[in-house]
């Protein structure tokens, strides 16, 4: 029996179903090698060559799929048709003993029993040029997020990452969030005029002020507003033009990756991750009951807005059957995919399109169903005709003022009778058409009204418009917007204000220094230009190893720079080996380190580089003073053979605060600091006795649970166990006479 290998069980179990038995169906799940985990995992001396490694848990993935490799007649591979999907193709390949140009590849852009028997009668060869793209993309986004984070973490603070793509897309959300600091609003003022014939012969209707003197005009000012007010008062409305035409609005195109997640955000409230998390299992198969493992949807990572002739067919035949021919364009409706997109799959859209939202929404949670709905309806909406709108436009003129009214109507749904345009301005169609008036015809005011406004800042990122930014820039590709956003939003760079991002403290730190050290990876300009080296590299015409090369030797040098900026050779010599000490800046402050690194790893603090009075009770060597995150502390001069550390200062140096009584052993308690600096009470008689107290102890137990009674700073006497309630209010001392 031949075998074919997917990345995910629910992948398996779907074409399983579809497949009857006659193939045997298992899956990866996910890559089965990679870069390791803790390690560069790339030789920049040896021409950038990766050196991969199991993932983490795969050993028993790995031996379960050779021996059912070695049973099986042939062994296909139908891993997702992308650069990622062809890469883990190729380590399967490799670690299962495959023949290196055996034609055991085969994709399908969506899990239909067509597309699947149609792929298994047509596979092909490993594509390395995509592999070859794939890796680029790993190595370089390796070398630079394994290169940056340590800066990170050693001059701002520990626990940070970088990422060629993921610190851009950060700069973004910094950089608007300065424009919304720096934003000065500036005062203008709308006039509107509630208008109608003169005589009373048409309903009233609502005109804007636009210009003056025939050129574009703003009122800025109350005072400019009152002498508008003053002078049309004065003036007499004329109708000076009326315009009527109809409008036509074309069917959006149907979902690339990057449409389904603004979407999806815009209309739905999910967030990018979310839409994506849905969308996978939308594309990979549900349990439906009475039904097994169903796909509804073709694959979700895509930039293209290609549909097959068969889909296009059937989607035609179904909009004719179910809305009527005046539906249906006369041609069908097609879509240029952007530049530079990958256009070997096709646009987002169901499989079966007679598989209904309506006839699966009680089989699906609303999330899901909601995703299918938003895929189906826009599918169906791109293949319709045109929605056709009447447009009526009158311009008035009140001396030297000219007013605009526009109002429009629907003529033909078209399209939006499946599918809300959200490019429509709704306001718009509620207006409705204008009265029939005449050029020249008197009208006569109703009300007239100036309102004060205010220009508004720029608006903070959602995710819909984050992913819009990206796309349009060319930073990162349809299956790293997710996440991108993901990462920024867990590593707590960003932070939700209602659905809007908005960056942390942290993020204008990170963003600061890298656009300061390393301009051009921090550059949109430089990211898309990668994106189409990858490009290039999957097309055939350029060697991966190369553009690696071209890259990493000036981006190792500002690296350099970076971690030694500021450095500044002192004349104090290293305690342990003579050398001349270097200052440094680290996130804690100043400090030195010696010169001969890597020789000698020795670091003092900056102002303590004297050594203390206190031998280290470990090994007899005098300690020294070093600076932590918690401030001072003693240590030992042998680190790392020794590691010894004590805090700083002597008994001397440092006055002991006795204060309170231990309820245990009845011995003073002292008062103490956390790391954090926060105040709490212990047992001079460490470590024989190790009571605790947030409060001062009085020495007492509480007489209704026998737990210490403690003292708040406020003079009341309680009991410190949690469930209890015993309490002597404080006393208050009476006050002195004058």
């Amino acid at each position: 029996m031949d075998l074919i290998i997917v990345e995910s069980p629910s992948k398996a179990k779907t074409i399983a179903r579809y497949l009857k038995g006659k193939y045997r169906v298992d899956a990866s799940n996910g890559h089965i090698r990679d870069l390791p985990q803790k390690k560069l995992g790339v030789s920049v001396e040896k021409n950038y060559e990766p050196r991969y490694v199991t993932s983490p848990g795969k050993e028993e993935i790995i031996r379960r799929l050779t021996e059912e490799a070695k049973k099986a007649d042939k062994v296909y591979l139908a891993t997702d048709p992308d650069r990622e999907g062809e890469a883990i193709s190729w380590h399967l390949q490799t670690v299962l003993g495959l023949p290196e140009d055996g034609e055991n590849r085969i994709e399908f852009n969506e899990i239909s029993p067509k597309a699947v028997y149609y792929a298994l009668e047509h596979p092909r060869k490993i594509n390395y040029n995509l592999v070859d793209a794939q890796q680029a993309r790993r190595v370089l986004d390796r070398l630079v997020g394994y290169k940056l984070s340590p800066l990170l973490n050693n001059k701002i603070q520990n626990g940070l990452s970088a990422g060629r793509v993921q610190s851009v897309a950060l700069r973004l959300v910094v950089e608007r969030e300065r424009e919304i600091q720096a934003f000065v609003p500036e005062e203008y003022w709308t006039i509107a005029a509630e208008l109608r014939e003169a005589g009373g012969k048409s309903a009233p209707f609502r005109a804007l002020l636009e210009k003056r003197k025939g050129k574009k005009f703003k009122v800025t000012s109350k005072e400019e507003a009152d002498a508008v007010l003053a002078a049309l008062k004065e003036g007499r409305y004329t109708v000076a033009g009326v315009k009527k035409s109809v409008a036509k609005s074309h069917a959006p195109a149907p979902f690339t990756t990057s449409t389904l997640q603004q979407d999806a955000s815009n209309k739905l409230g999910l967030s990018a991750p979310e839409t994506m998390l849905m969308a996978q299992h939308l594309y990979e198969g549900m349990d439906l009951e009475g039904e097994g493992h169903v796909a509804f949807v073709t694959y979700i990572r895509t930039d293209s807005t290609r549909v097959s002739a068969d889909a296009q067919q059937a989607a035609r035949q179904y909009i004719a059957e179910k809305y009527g021919k005046e539906y249906l364009p006369e041609k069908p409706n097609y879509y240029a995919s952007k530049k530079g997109a990958q256009d070997a799959h096709e646009a987002i859209r169901p499989i079966d399109l007679e598989r209904t939202p309506e006839s699966v929404k009680k089989l699906l949670d609303r999330k899901h169903y909601n995703v299918y709905k938003l895929i189906y309806d826009r599918f169906i909406a791109s293949q319709m005709a045109e929605a056709q709108y009447d447009v009526m436009q009158i311009e008035i003129e009140n001396g030297s003022y000219g007013f605009k009214a526009s109002g429009r109507a629907l003529r033909f749904a078209g399209f939006t009778r499946v599918y809300a345009d959200f490019r429509n301005n709704e306001e718009e169609e509620e207006k409705g058409l204008l009265p029939a008036l005449e050029e020249g015809t008197g009208l006569e005011e109703q009300s007239i009204s100036a309102e004060q406004k205010f220009t508004k800042p720029p608006i903070r990122y959602t995710d819909a418009s984050l992913v819009k930014a990206m796309e349009d820039k060319g930073i990162g590709r349809p299956s790293t917007y997710a996440s991108i956003i993901s990462v920024l939003t867990k590593r707590k760079y960003v932070e939700k204000d209602g659905k809007y991002m908005k960056p942390t403290e942290i993020a204008y730190r990170i963003t600061d220094m890298l656009v300061q050290y390393f301009t051009d990876v921090m550059d949109v300009g430089f990211t898309a230009d990668m994106e189409e080296k990858l490009d290039e590299i999957e097309d055939g015409g350029k060697d991966w190893r190369s553009i690696i090369a071209a890259f990493y030797p000036p981006f190792e040098e500002k690296l350099r720079f970076a971690s030694t900026d500021g450095d500044e050779l002192t004349d104090i010599t290293c305690p342990k080996c003579g050398h001349p000490m270097v200052r440094k800046t680290g996130k804690y402050g100043k400090y030195l380190a010696c010169s001969n690194y890597p020789a000698c790893s020795n670091i003092v603090s900056e102002g303590e580089a004297e050594v203390s009075t206190t031998p280290c009770p470990k090994c007899g060597e005098m300690m020294v003073v070093k600076m932590g995150r918690y401030g001072k502390f003693l240590a030992c001069p042998n680190y790392p053979t020794c590691k010894s550390t004590l805090p700083y200062g002597t008994p001397e140096e440092k006055e002991e605060i006795f204060e309170g009584i231990c309820p245990e052993c009845g011995k003073p308690t002292k008062r103490l600091r956390t790391r954090k600096g926060k105040t709490y009470y212990g047992c001079s008689g460490y470590p024989a006795c190790k009571f605790m107290s947030w409060d001062i102890p009085t020495g007492e137990k509480c007489p209704k649970c026998r737990a210490a009674l403690v003292r708040s700073p406020r003079g009341t006497v309680k009991c410190s166990g949690k469930d209890c309630d015993y309490r002597i209010p404080a006393t208050r001392k009476p006050k002195e006479k004058k």
